[in-house]
Protein backbone atom coordinates (compact mmCIF):
# COMPACT_ATOMS: atom_id res chain seq x y z
CA UNK A 1 0.00 0.00 0.00
CA UNK A 2 1.53 3.34 -0.89
CA UNK A 3 -0.60 6.11 -1.52
CA UNK A 4 -1.41 9.86 -0.29
CA UNK A 5 -1.94 8.84 3.31
CA UNK A 6 1.13 7.52 3.65
CA UNK A 7 2.80 10.44 1.64
CA UNK A 8 0.81 12.72 4.54
CA UNK A 9 1.94 10.98 7.47
CA UNK A 10 5.36 11.07 6.18
CA UNK A 11 5.05 14.99 6.06
CA UNK A 12 4.01 15.16 9.71
CA UNK A 13 6.83 13.41 10.73
CA UNK A 14 9.14 15.37 8.94
CA UNK A 15 7.52 18.22 10.64
CA UNK A 16 7.42 17.04 14.27
CA UNK A 17 11.02 16.38 13.99
CA UNK A 18 12.17 20.08 12.21
CA UNK A 19 9.07 21.65 10.83
CA UNK A 20 10.05 21.52 7.23
CA UNK A 21 7.40 22.31 4.87
CA UNK A 22 5.55 20.90 2.33
CA UNK A 23 7.50 22.12 -0.22
CA UNK A 24 11.04 21.09 1.35
CA UNK A 25 9.59 17.60 1.87
CA UNK A 26 9.17 17.44 -1.77
CA UNK A 27 12.14 18.64 -2.48
CA UNK A 28 13.80 16.03 0.30
CA UNK A 29 11.34 13.68 -1.72
CA UNK A 30 12.52 14.32 -5.18
CA UNK A 31 16.30 14.70 -3.98
CA UNK A 32 16.46 10.63 -2.19
CA UNK A 33 17.59 9.80 -5.57
CA UNK A 34 21.27 10.47 -4.02
CA UNK A 35 20.63 7.32 -2.23
CA UNK A 36 22.79 6.23 0.59
CA UNK A 37 25.52 3.68 0.15
CA UNK A 38 24.66 0.53 2.77
CA UNK A 39 27.59 -1.29 4.71
CA UNK A 40 29.53 -3.84 3.11
CA UNK A 41 29.95 -7.12 4.97
CA UNK A 42 33.55 -7.88 6.55
CA UNK A 43 33.48 -11.12 4.65
CA UNK A 44 31.76 -9.62 1.69
CA UNK A 45 31.95 -11.98 -1.24
CA UNK A 46 33.04 -11.14 -5.32
CA UNK A 47 29.74 -11.23 -6.80
CA UNK A 48 28.89 -11.61 -10.74
CA UNK A 49 26.35 -9.50 -11.65
CA UNK A 50 23.56 -9.72 -14.75
CA UNK A 51 20.53 -8.82 -16.54
CA UNK A 52 18.12 -11.14 -17.33
CA UNK A 53 14.86 -12.44 -18.62
CA UNK A 54 12.59 -14.41 -17.55
CA UNK A 55 9.77 -16.21 -19.35
CA UNK A 56 6.50 -16.34 -17.70
CA UNK A 57 3.02 -16.82 -18.81
CA UNK A 58 2.33 -13.61 -19.50
CA UNK A 59 5.81 -12.00 -21.46
CA UNK A 60 9.11 -11.53 -20.58
CA UNK A 61 10.22 -10.11 -17.11
CA UNK A 62 13.52 -7.99 -17.13
CA UNK A 63 15.61 -8.83 -13.47
CA UNK A 64 19.00 -8.02 -12.26
CA UNK A 65 20.36 -11.13 -10.91
CA UNK A 66 23.52 -11.06 -9.00
CA UNK A 67 25.31 -13.98 -6.92
CA UNK A 68 28.63 -14.80 -5.45
CA UNK A 69 31.39 -15.86 -8.05
CA UNK A 70 31.93 -19.15 -6.93
CA UNK A 71 30.03 -22.06 -5.55
CA UNK A 72 26.77 -22.58 -5.11
CA UNK A 73 24.26 -20.79 -2.98
CA UNK A 74 20.73 -20.58 -1.46
CA UNK A 75 18.36 -17.97 -3.66
CA UNK A 76 16.66 -14.58 -2.84
CA UNK A 77 13.54 -13.64 -4.72
CA UNK A 78 13.31 -9.73 -4.48
CA UNK A 79 9.97 -7.90 -5.43
CA UNK A 80 10.62 -4.38 -4.84
CA UNK A 81 8.16 -1.40 -4.11
CA UNK A 82 5.72 0.47 -6.12
CA UNK A 83 8.78 2.65 -7.94
CA UNK A 84 10.07 -0.71 -9.47
CA UNK A 85 13.30 -1.97 -9.93
CA UNK A 86 15.87 0.48 -10.07
CA UNK A 87 19.23 1.27 -8.45
CA UNK A 88 18.41 0.82 -4.71
CA UNK A 89 17.09 -2.56 -5.27
CA UNK A 90 20.23 -3.53 -7.17
CA UNK A 91 22.49 -2.39 -4.66
CA UNK A 92 20.62 -4.09 -1.88
CA UNK A 93 20.15 -7.28 -4.12
CA UNK A 94 24.50 -7.10 -4.66
CA UNK A 95 24.51 -6.80 -1.21
CA UNK A 96 22.89 -9.63 -0.28
CA UNK A 97 24.78 -11.61 -2.42
CA UNK A 98 27.83 -10.55 -1.10
CA UNK A 99 26.57 -12.11 1.95
CA UNK A 100 26.48 -15.45 -0.15
CA UNK A 101 22.97 -15.81 -1.63
CA UNK A 102 22.13 -15.84 -5.19
CA UNK A 103 19.68 -12.96 -5.97
CA UNK A 104 17.07 -12.26 -8.33
CA UNK A 105 15.47 -8.81 -8.14
CA UNK A 106 12.19 -8.54 -10.82
CA UNK A 107 10.57 -5.39 -12.61
CA UNK A 108 6.86 -6.71 -11.54
CA UNK A 109 5.59 -4.31 -13.63
CA UNK A 110 7.10 -6.37 -17.17
CA UNK A 111 3.77 -6.15 -18.46
CA UNK A 112 3.61 -2.49 -19.08
CA UNK A 113 6.62 -1.51 -18.98
CA UNK A 114 10.53 -2.28 -18.66
CA UNK A 115 12.52 -1.03 -15.96
CA UNK A 116 13.29 1.69 -14.93
CA UNK A 117 9.57 2.62 -15.00
CA UNK A 118 10.99 5.60 -13.06
CA UNK A 119 13.61 8.72 -13.62
CA UNK A 120 16.47 8.34 -11.36
CA UNK A 121 15.45 10.89 -8.45
CA UNK A 122 11.85 10.33 -8.74
CA UNK A 123 9.39 10.33 -5.51
CA UNK A 124 6.23 9.12 -5.04
CA UNK A 125 5.90 12.30 -3.35
CA UNK A 126 5.46 13.84 -6.67
CA UNK A 127 2.04 13.77 -8.34
CA UNK A 128 3.70 12.98 -11.69
CA UNK A 129 5.31 10.03 -10.73
CA UNK A 130 2.18 8.53 -8.60
CA UNK A 131 0.17 9.18 -11.90
CA UNK A 132 2.99 6.92 -13.87
CA UNK A 133 3.28 3.94 -11.48
CA UNK A 134 -0.56 3.83 -9.94
CA UNK A 135 -1.95 2.45 -12.82
CA UNK A 136 1.06 -0.52 -13.15
CA UNK A 137 0.46 -1.44 -9.16
CA UNK A 138 -3.01 -1.00 -10.13
CA UNK A 139 -2.64 -3.89 -13.13
CA UNK A 140 -1.44 -6.59 -10.78
CA UNK A 141 -3.72 -8.60 -8.90
CA UNK A 142 -3.56 -12.34 -6.46
CA UNK A 143 -3.54 -14.11 -9.74
CA UNK A 144 -0.56 -12.26 -11.14
CA UNK A 145 1.38 -12.74 -8.01
CA UNK A 146 1.07 -16.39 -7.86
CA UNK A 147 1.68 -17.23 -11.48
CA UNK A 148 4.84 -14.54 -11.35
CA UNK A 149 5.84 -16.38 -8.38
CA UNK A 150 5.81 -20.07 -9.35
CA UNK A 151 7.59 -18.87 -12.96
CA UNK A 152 10.29 -17.16 -11.37
CA UNK A 153 10.86 -19.76 -8.89
CA UNK A 154 11.18 -22.81 -11.78
CA UNK A 155 14.03 -19.94 -13.33
CA UNK A 156 15.65 -19.40 -9.67
CA UNK A 157 16.14 -23.99 -9.77
CA UNK A 158 16.93 -23.65 -13.53
CA UNK A 159 20.24 -22.08 -12.71
CA UNK A 160 23.98 -23.71 -11.94
CA UNK A 161 24.56 -21.14 -9.13
CA UNK A 162 21.29 -21.96 -7.56
CA UNK A 163 21.70 -24.74 -4.51
CA UNK A 164 18.63 -26.20 -5.00
CA UNK A 165 18.63 -28.78 -1.72
CA UNK A 166 18.37 -25.54 0.11
CA UNK A 167 14.71 -23.25 0.52
CA UNK A 168 14.26 -19.96 -1.82
CA UNK A 169 14.03 -16.86 0.64
CA UNK A 170 11.99 -14.06 -0.79
CA UNK A 171 11.27 -10.29 0.25
CA UNK A 172 9.28 -7.50 -0.35
CA UNK A 173 8.48 -3.89 0.04
CA UNK A 174 5.63 -1.67 0.07
CA UNK A 175 3.12 -3.35 -2.09
CA UNK A 176 6.01 -6.77 -2.25
CA UNK A 177 4.66 -7.68 1.35
CA UNK A 178 1.94 -9.09 -0.14
CA UNK A 179 3.23 -10.59 -3.17
CA UNK A 180 5.80 -12.15 -0.76
CA UNK A 181 3.07 -13.88 1.10
CA UNK A 182 1.81 -15.30 -2.24
CA UNK A 183 4.69 -16.52 -3.28
CA UNK A 184 5.09 -18.15 0.15
CA UNK A 185 1.95 -20.22 -0.83
CA UNK A 186 2.56 -20.47 -4.51
CA UNK A 187 5.62 -22.44 -3.87
CA UNK A 188 5.35 -23.83 -0.43
CA UNK A 189 7.74 -26.55 -0.61
CA UNK A 190 10.44 -24.71 -1.91
CA UNK A 191 9.98 -20.94 -0.13
CA UNK A 192 11.69 -21.46 3.16
CA UNK A 193 11.53 -17.67 4.31
CA UNK A 194 9.79 -14.56 3.82
CA UNK A 195 9.87 -10.69 4.56
CA UNK A 196 8.16 -8.26 4.36
CA UNK A 197 9.39 -4.67 5.13
CA UNK A 198 6.68 -1.89 5.38
CA UNK A 199 4.36 -4.19 3.38
CA UNK A 200 0.56 -2.69 2.91
CA UNK A 201 -2.61 -4.80 2.23
CA UNK A 202 -1.09 -8.02 4.38
CA UNK A 203 -4.52 -8.17 6.19
CA UNK A 204 -7.74 -7.19 4.35
CA UNK A 205 -11.50 -8.26 4.43
CA UNK A 206 -11.14 -9.24 1.03
CA UNK A 207 -11.55 -13.19 0.25
CA UNK A 208 -8.02 -12.96 -1.21
CA UNK A 209 -6.43 -11.40 1.91
CA UNK A 210 -2.94 -12.43 2.03
CA UNK A 211 -3.08 -13.62 5.73
CA UNK A 212 -5.93 -16.33 4.51
CA UNK A 213 -2.91 -18.39 2.87
CA UNK A 214 -0.97 -18.52 5.82
CA UNK A 215 -1.88 -22.09 6.45
CA UNK A 216 -0.75 -23.32 2.86
CA UNK A 217 2.78 -21.60 3.51
CA UNK A 218 5.48 -23.93 5.28
CA UNK A 219 8.16 -20.56 5.43
CA UNK A 220 9.17 -19.39 8.47
CA UNK A 221 8.27 -15.34 8.21
CA UNK A 222 9.43 -11.30 9.37
CA UNK A 223 7.49 -8.49 8.82
CA UNK A 224 9.23 -5.43 9.74
CA UNK A 225 6.01 -2.91 10.16
CA UNK A 226 6.10 0.87 9.75
CA UNK A 227 5.32 2.68 12.69
CA UNK A 228 2.46 4.82 10.69
CA UNK A 229 1.45 2.08 8.94
CA UNK A 230 0.58 0.18 12.63
CA UNK A 231 -1.08 3.65 13.53
CA UNK A 232 -3.48 3.38 10.45
CA UNK A 233 -4.06 -0.33 11.26
CA UNK A 234 -2.86 -1.47 14.43
CA UNK A 235 -5.37 -4.88 14.55
CA UNK A 236 -3.14 -6.14 11.41
CA UNK A 237 -0.20 -7.33 13.57
CA UNK A 238 -2.69 -9.34 15.87
CA UNK A 239 -3.97 -11.29 12.77
CA UNK A 240 -0.62 -12.02 11.85
CA UNK A 241 0.42 -13.08 14.93
CA UNK A 242 -2.70 -14.91 15.70
CA UNK A 243 -2.74 -16.34 12.52
CA UNK A 244 0.71 -17.44 12.47
CA UNK A 245 0.73 -19.19 15.93
CA UNK A 246 -2.39 -21.09 14.47
CA UNK A 247 -0.58 -22.75 11.05
CA UNK A 248 1.84 -23.21 13.68
CA UNK A 249 4.93 -21.40 11.73
CA UNK A 250 7.43 -18.70 13.09
CA UNK A 251 6.80 -15.36 12.68
CA UNK A 252 8.44 -12.22 14.02
CA UNK A 253 6.29 -9.35 13.83
CA UNK A 254 7.75 -5.90 15.03
CA UNK A 255 6.60 -2.60 14.77
CA UNK A 256 9.90 -0.21 13.73
CA UNK A 257 9.81 3.47 15.04
CA UNK A 258 9.87 4.89 11.57
CA UNK A 259 7.79 5.90 8.74
CA UNK A 260 6.22 3.76 5.92
CA UNK A 261 9.24 3.34 3.04
CA UNK A 262 12.30 3.79 5.59
CA UNK A 263 13.78 0.78 4.18
CA UNK A 264 15.05 1.38 0.47
CA UNK A 265 18.39 3.79 0.41
CA UNK A 266 16.66 6.02 -1.76
CA UNK A 267 13.76 6.77 0.28
CA UNK A 268 12.79 10.44 1.64
CA UNK A 269 12.26 8.91 4.93
CA UNK A 270 15.36 6.13 4.61
CA UNK A 271 16.04 5.62 8.33
CA UNK A 272 19.74 3.70 8.34
CA UNK A 273 19.60 2.60 11.94
CA UNK A 274 16.34 1.16 11.39
CA UNK A 275 17.00 -0.48 8.20
CA UNK A 276 19.83 -2.15 9.42
CA UNK A 277 18.02 -3.47 12.35
CA UNK A 278 15.85 -4.94 10.07
CA UNK A 279 18.03 -6.49 7.35
CA UNK A 280 20.06 -7.73 10.62
CA UNK A 281 17.14 -9.66 11.47
CA UNK A 282 16.54 -10.73 7.80
CA UNK A 283 19.94 -12.59 8.30
CA UNK A 284 19.31 -13.89 10.86
CA UNK A 285 16.21 -15.18 9.37
CA UNK A 286 18.12 -16.58 6.21
CA UNK A 287 21.01 -18.00 7.98
CA UNK A 288 18.32 -20.35 9.72
CA UNK A 289 15.89 -20.93 7.36
CA UNK A 290 17.16 -21.18 4.28
CA UNK A 291 19.81 -23.82 5.68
Amino acid sequence: MCDQDHYDDDLKQYQARGAVSRRQFGALSIGAGMMALLPRAADAQAVTETDVKITTPDGVCDAYFVHPAKGTHAAVLVWPDILGLRPAFRQMGKRLAESGYAVVAVNPFYRMKPSPVVAPGASFSDPEVRKAVMPLAQGLNATTHNTDAKAFVTWIDAQAVVDKKRKIGTTGYCMGGPIVMRTAAAVPDRIGAGASFHGGGLVTKNPDSPHLLVPTMKASFLFAVAENDDQREPGAKNVLNETYAKANLPAEIEVYPAAHGWCPPDSAVYNEAQAEKAWGRMMVLFKKALA
